[in-house]
């Protein structure tokens, strides 16, 4: 009896401990799948090559597992697309380089790298200028959203019409033309991505790529959201500014507002004051109130693939 007793007890306890061993210490981490293609600027990129599929892969799993940070390019992407993409638009390139801006910047407005380059599209100061873009101590252009975007569509389409191929063109973005250039007749190539480059070149048409793929379903991807927690585009009224300013402080102030406001709605003014000696014309905006507060701001989503509802 007590023989049976026992075996019974094992049986029972048996499935449980077996449970308890393969119970997993951590969360499952899933591995995103690669799709045998992806289309990018109009044009379908076939992935079935194994170093595109690899170098492609790499870029999706690190979007998806970045996770603080790709949820942050989502939720500011609702607040500047709506902005960049009319200004792709009018300038004649494709909308799919609204994700380079991603991959350049997080759509930080006040992004800033080692290398000195800064704002949306990460100009260095050369490359600004030669855009027209004006950086210097108290104004630095490449963080006007309106401006750094029109410049960077002229160098984009300039790459484009000396390749005729948008993933050279974004490879050159990163790398510099010249660079592009020279690998592609020293390479006997048509295109960047049958190219041999630095590792960071060679991974950045990759990462645009990956970068669509994400934020056209995030769901997929396990990003859940609701339409309130996406940023809203801010409302404002333009200001022109077409002499000095002594005091920015005090010149907000007078416009409604705080200096921080003025600055976080126009992060190109970089100092306290503006000399404006050539009598050059700004446009400042000066944010609306209503917009500035989330209980008055209301709520608009560009992408409803991005949310689940409220």
């Amino acid at each position: 009896m007590n023989i049976k007793i026992a075996l019974l007890s094992l049986i029972a306890v048996a499935p449980v401990a077996a449970a308890q061993r393969v119970q997993p210490e951590f969360a499952e981490v899933y591995c995103p799948e690669v799709p045998a293609s992806v289309k990018l600027c109009g044009k379908t990129i076939d992935l079935d090559r194994t170093d595109m599929y690899e170098r492609y892969d790499r870029e999706l799993s690190s979007i998806v597992y970045t996770h603080g940070n790709t949820m942050l390019i989502i939720k500011r992407a609702n607040r500047y697309f709506p902005e960049i993409a009319p200004i792709l638009r009018a300038n004649g390139v494709p909308e799919d380089l609204l994700y380079l801006a991603c991959v350049e910047s997080s759509l930080n407005p006040r992004a800033y790298s080692p290398a000195k380059a800064a704002g949306f599209w990460q100009f260095i100061p050369s490359a600004a200028k030669e855009y027209g873009l004006e950086v210097n101590d108290e104004v630095d252009e490449r963080y006007n959203l309106e401006k750094a975007t029109a410049a960077a569509c002229r160098y984009l389409k300039k790459a484009y019409g000396r390749y005729g191929d948008w993933p050279s063109a974004m490879a050159a973005y990163n790398g510099g033309q010249a660079r592009i250039s020279r690998e592609l007749d020293a390479q006997d190539a048509d295109t960047s991505l049958d190219l041999y480059l630095a590792e960071e070149t060679t991974r950045y048409p990759y990462r645009v790529m990956a970068m669509k793929t994400v934020l056209e379903n995030p769901a997929k991807y396990g990003f859940r959201l609701r339409d309130n927690q996406l940023y809203q585009p801010h409302k404002y009224k333009t200001v022109e500014v077409s002499g000095p300013v002594e005091d920015w402080p005090t010149w907000a102030k007078e416009h409604g507002i705080n200096y921080s406001m003025l600055r976080e709605e126009n992060p190109w003014i970089r100092a306290k004051k503006l000399t404006n000696k050539t009598g050059k014309t700004y446009k400042v905006r000066i944010p609306d109130a209503k917009s500035m507060s989330r209980r008055t701001a209301g709520t608009t989503t560009y992408n409803k693939a991005w949310t689940s509802g409220n």
